[in-house]
């Protein structure tokens, strides 16, 4: 059994995108649950198994599996006949997990340091900043529509979701601007959308 435990309008909504990319709506339990929000609404929910109660978590069986880009891989790789990632020994498989972890290792920490005005040398030395970040970007989509070439992957999602969550944050870049158009245009991106709308509504 596979559950995903979501707070809309949080992390987990890109979860909850690729489980409709994915076909497999029908076969992940969505459970609701409450997080502290920065407002100072919301709090951490008992029902919620995550050690930090934070989410998105997913469940298999009793198995708990955190953070983002594992979760997205280990769904990918459940589902592998939704094309959304490239499994072992096929091409663009090295690609594809240099993305997702890049998007955990480096570019959420440099937004995550530049949105809280934070700036240090050893933060520069480790992460790079926004500069790097969004020259990476734009060198990668330069000659091709997604990060791995002609098809949308779940990288294109996970990266593409923070200028969903953050429209004002897309580099001034054509390219860039254009795919994350068509990462956020996408009907699993507006369902997405409209589910968490509804949560929210109650």
């Amino acid at each position: 059994m596979l559950t995903l435990f979501h707070a809309c309008h949080s992390r987990s909504t890109r979860i909850v995108q690729l489980i409709d990319e994915l076909g497999a709506r029908d076969r992940v339990e969505i459970r609701p649950v409450t997080i502290p929000r920065r407002d100072g609404s919301g709090a951490p929910d008992a029902a919620n198994p995550h050690p930090e109660h934070k989410v998105p978590l997913l469940l298999h069986d009793g198995v708990p599996i955190r953070e983002s880009n594992a979760i997205m891989q280990y769904l990918c790789e459940l589902f592998p006949e939704a094309g959304l990632a490239p499994m072992p020994g096929q091409p663009g498989r090295g690609p594809f997990l240099s993305w997702m972890a890049w998007y955990g290792n480096v570019m959420e920490p440099v937004y995550v340091h530049s949105f809280a005005g934070l700036e240090h040398p050893l933060l520069q030395t480790t992460f790079r900043g926004l500069p790097e970040v969004e020259a990476r970007l734009a060198e990668a989509l330069r000659d091709r529509p997604y990060l791995l070439g002609e098809r949308f992957s779940a990288a294109d999602l996970l990266i593409g979701s923070t200028f969903a969550w953050m429209p004002e944050a897309t580099p001034d870049v054509a390219q860039v601007k254009d795919w994350a158009a068509r990462c956020t245009g996408r009907g699993a991106a507006r369902r997405a959308a409209e589910y968490d709308a509804r949560l929210a509504a109650g």
